[in-house]
């Protein structure tokens, strides 16, 4: 402090000390006032950099805490893309069957949803999609409403950090025995098995208690969320005094703020809680009961982003729901849906997911098709599209995507002539226009017919690996077919994670860690360092997501020679998180032998030190939670058990991840490869 220059940064210091560095605006909270609000509060223009401030949303001068203590109503108006999904869902089950569901009247014990959500199958379904809360609802297994809500409430940090999530469902599934500090919290936790997961439940506990009010219960739980020791304090003091009041004496009170206490910063607001679950469960049923329809409006939903529309078309497969390319004579702007009865019906590509094709050339074919009919050649295109959707970008665009497969079109020889076709079909209109007939055209009495002309188009196609680079090229993915396709199963065995499960571990303590995955490369590149050393860096791509992978110098020397466009690779590496956009540096490249069948044996190698009851129960839990149709093999030590045939199971969803948890990395393989190999 002898220093005046230091002592005055320390007292502006000071002053600073928790202020915001800068000022914002909620995403959807809006203030609500019976008077106009300068009456309340001092409002301002909030303009964003270079922005007129004449146009600029109006917003208050105090920050949201400083409102609330005014007493003025503060309402959070939140704009979900869901509710869009839902409407689109809704819109295409009525045009392709005839009724319209009333979403809002539901049943919210509907067998099917709950079935559906039990498997942990509910990729698309709002706030359920994400892994570890797909593999949470196979751990939890709702059978209500109220256990989706509960989900909600759960499935974050706080609840989770405290294994709230887990106590729940093992509570939830007599794996756990479920016991009250006092028989009277029985009436109030017994929907939660015992856990204060709402807010609600914390008031609830301080009224029926300590006699608080209801007033007075929020203020005790805004002080434990706050944190601020002397403010918890007061309320321990008051907490405990209150419950020797109600008659349940000091220890059962200080014994139940000791668990209020951390539980009321980790509790969700019932009411949000049950509001997004109830989103969550419209979501899920129309998924359950309309998966064509539901799945159509959430790919048109996401249709910018190629990474997110991978993984619901890897999903509609999944289901048995085929994926075809766009198609000038069926599709519109957007993904359609086409049920079937006898079978799961199709989602048709839009052409606006087209490369290169905008939505006024989408407008022009549609409106002509819907108008004049069908499209009937290559020639009859050319001649009827107003010359908009001739522009030869597009044409080129829509060959390369599929679009004219329908008109038995071959794709290679269309784009040997389309050119010419379109230049023909320009300077045909022309002539018509100017009334120029051609010197054998023959005048007729009957009714006038469009003009027309004759296409020549080479029989030559493509090679499937060629007409799948284009799809991709024009689409963004593969969507008539993929190089994974079939295969995935067995190389999920190979690799320790999907991609999308590996950027999902961004944001957790395992982002550094050595892991394995696998795909196929695309968009492989080579350059050379200043040093003049050769790197390598290539697009890694399975049936749901994408990621780019780096090879230094030391490991393209070792295996720069495989790397190969289509190549199918296991990718051994860790993540390099420093950009917005995750990345994979390889420590190792192996080209795995995929050609045993899927249903080879799933091979399980377990340590004997692995023997535990624990491990073993938690083993049976998941072969039970993933049934399916490949048999397992378990390898301890030097002995082989092969488990019954009920004890089958469905290598996806998340069971080679769950087994390598508990098991480690290298416990699982193709047990099928290593029976051929040992003998």
């Amino acid at each position: 402090q002898a220093d005046p220059e230091v002592r005055r940064v320390i007292e502006v210091a000071k002053g600073l000390e928790g202020l915001r560095r800068q000022d914002g605006i909620h995403a959807a909270a809006v203030v609500i006032t019976h008077e106009p609000l300068t009456e309340y509060l001092p409002i301002q223009r909030k303009p964003d950099p270079g922005s007129p401030v004449d146009q600029a949303p109006i917003v208050t001068q105090y920050e949201m805490h400083g409102v609330e203590e005014l007493g003025l109503l503060k309402m959070d108006f939140l704009g979900l893309r869901t509710l869009s999904i839902i409407e689109r869902a809704l819109d295409l089950v009525h045009e392709t069957t005839g009724a319209r569901p009333d979403i809002d009247s539901i049943p919210l014990d509907d067998d099917k949803t709950l079935a559906m959500l039990r498997d942990g199958d509910s990729i698309g379904v709002f706030q359920l999609e994400g892994r570890p809360m797909r593999a949470l609802m196979r751990s939890l297994a709702p059978t209500s409403f109220d256990d989706i809500a509960a989900l909600v409430a759960l499935y974050r940090p706080g609840p989770m950090a405290a294994n709230m999530h887990n106590d729940y469902a093992d509570r939830k599934n007599s794996r756990k025995s479920i016991d009250y500090l006092h028989p009277d919290l029985k009436e109030i936790l017994g929907d939660t098995y015992g856990l204060m997961i709402y807010q609600e439940s914390v008031m609830r506990v301080a009224q029926k208690f300590a006699g608080y009010t209801l007033a007075e219960a929020d203020n005790l739980r805004k002080a434990c969320g706050k944190k601020i020791r002397a403010l918890i304090q007061a309320e321990r003091e008051k907490f405990v005094e209150g419950c020797k009041t109600s008659g349940y004496g000091e220890a059962v009170g200080t014994a139940l703020f000791d668990i209020i206490e951390p539980f009321a910063d980790y509790a969700f607001n019932k009411s949000h809680s049950y509001g997004y679950g109830l989103i969550a469960y419209q979501t899920a049923w129309l998924k359950a009961n309309y998966p064509v329809q539901f799945l159509a409006a959430i790919l048109t939903s996401v249709k910018d982003d190629k990474e997110k529309t991978a993984v619901y078309l890897s999903d509609a497969r999944d289901h048995q729901i085929q994926v075809m390319v766009p198609d000038v004579n069926v599709s519109r702007s957007d993904f359609t849906a086409i049920p079937s009865d006898d079978g799961n019906g199709a989602i048709r590509f839009g052409l606006a997911a087209v490369r290169n094709v905008g939505e006024t050339v989408v407008e022009q074919i549609v409106s002509e098709r819907e108008i004049n009919g069908p499209f009937i050649s290559f020639a009859d295109y050319c001649m009827r599209v107003d010359p908009v959707a001739l522009n030869k970008r597009s044409v080129e665009a829509l060959i390369r995507s599929g679009a004219f497969d329908s008109l038995k079109h071959p794709r290679k020889g269309l784009l040997e002539v389309y050119e010419n076709a379109i230049d023909r079909s320009l300077n045909k209109r022309r002539e018509v226009d100017a009334g120029i007939m051609g010197l054998f055209d023959a005048p007729s009495d009957g009714p006038e017919t469009a003009p027309n002309i004759e296409i020549n188009i080479p029989d030559t196609e493509f090679e499937k690996s060629e007409l799948l680079a284009s799809e991709k090229e024009m689409l963004g993915l593969y969507v008539s077919d993929h190089p994974l396709l079939g295969l995935e199963k067995v190389l999920s065995r190979f690799a320790e994670y999907s991609i999308s499960d590996v950027l999902e571990l961004v944001s957790t303590q395992r982002a550094d860690e050595m892991i394995t995955v696998g795909g196929v490369a695309t968009s492989v590149s080579r350059r050379y360092t200043k040093r003049g050393d050769l790197m390598g860096n290539f697009i890694l791509e399975d049936l749901n997501s994408s990621i780019e992978v780096f090879l230094f110098p030391r490991q393209m020397a070792e295996y720069g020679a495989m790397l190969e466009e289509d190549a199918i690779f296991v990718v051994k590496g860790r993540l390099d998180t420093r950009d917005d956009q995750p990345k994979m540096v390889a420590h190792s490249l192996t080209r795995p032998n995929l050609t045993a069948g899927s249903n080879q044996p799933l091979g399980i190698r377990i340590a004997l030190t692995q023997l535990t009851r624990s491990n073993l129960s938690r083993l049976k839990s998941l072969i039970s939670e993933h049934q399916g149709d490949v048999p397992v093999r378990l390898y301890v030590e030097d002995v082989v058990y092969q488990l019954p045939l009920e004890f089958k199971v469905n290598e996806k969803g998340g069971l080679i991840g769950e087994l390598r948890v508990l098991f480690g990395a290298n416990a699982i393989f193709d047990a099928g490869r290593m029976a051929s190999l040992s003998a």
